[in-house]
């Protein structure tokens, strides 16, 4: 514990030399650091996907550095510092894990889940679903809005009533296509990908995560079919389809992913 302690006061006191000493540092607002926080978000995200464990441990230091880097602005304006912060995060973990500190009872992590929810209504959210940011990217936004839905209660009861509504959405999708009703194709076309969201969590797969890969999974594949056409001489935008899929279906079995 002592070691965990002195690092962390290691990077306050360097915080503090730096917003003190550099240029840079020393300009930097809360708004400046936001584009900046997403962007290292991204980065860990990717590790992660990578499954780089060094990768993950470098970024969640940069991740580490914005909180300490935000309250230390904060500081200097007298509206919080990181006590303040570190004290707020203890007191809503405790508050929210009564079945740890308090006397309720919970069989699985559904039960958590769904006490969580709760618990964050009685403290005055007006929604299960006001916790989502809106500035969420849209995929990831509805696989949490689901979540929030199913932490009150509010969700499907087994996997095949769920890929039922896939099938349901995907034939009202193709009836508007047929009707090249313009108005309602896009609208329908989210309730698809909503739907398929919902089924990805009854069978256990992140859909964001999953496809992530397959666009990592893509790119090398269409990689390859570059760097093989270059070798013969050509470009893409010169070959056929036919030409083109047969170094696509190389990298298939090659299991470029």
């Amino acid at each position: 514990m002592d070691k965990k302690l002195a690092a962390f006061e290691h990077l306050l006191s360097i915080m503090d030399d730096l917003r003190l000493k550099c240029p840079w540092d020393k300009k930097q607002t809360i708004n400046d650091l936001r584009t900046l926080t997403i962007e290292e978000t991204y980065e860990l995200s990717d590790a992660i996907i990578k499954n780089d464990i060094n990768g993950i441990k470098e970024e969640l230091g940069d991740l580490m550095l914005h909180i300490v880097f935000y309250s230390k602005i904060a500081s200097e304006t007298n509206d919080f510092d990181i006590t303040d912060v570190l004290n707020n995060i203890c007191e809503k973990l405790i508050h929210r894990h009564p079945h740890i500190y308090g006397n309720v009872s919970v069989n699985n992590a559904d039960d958590v889940a769904k006490n969580w929810e709760n618990i964050k209504l009685k403290e005055g959210k007006k929604s299960a679903l006001s916790g989502v940011p809106m500035s969420m990217p849209s995929l990831l936004k509805a696989y949490r809005i689901q979540e929030k839905a199913k932490g009150v209660g509010f969700d499907w009861e087994k996997p095949n009533q769920v890929w039922d509504k896939v099938k349901e959405e995907l034939d009202e999708l193709k009836c508007e296509i047929d009707k090249n009703n313009n108005a309602n194709i896009e609208e329908e076309f989210g309730d698809v990908l909503f739907s398929l969201v919902n089924y990805a969590r009854f069978i256990n797969v992140n859909p964001v995560d999953a496809l992530e890969k397959t666009n990592k999974k893509f790119i090398k594949r269409f990689q390859y079919l570059e760097e093989n056409a270059h070798k013969i001489g050509k470009s893409l935008k010169d070959m056929t389809l036919s030409e083109m899929d047969v170094f696509w279906n190389k990298a298939k079995k090659r299991k470029i992913t």
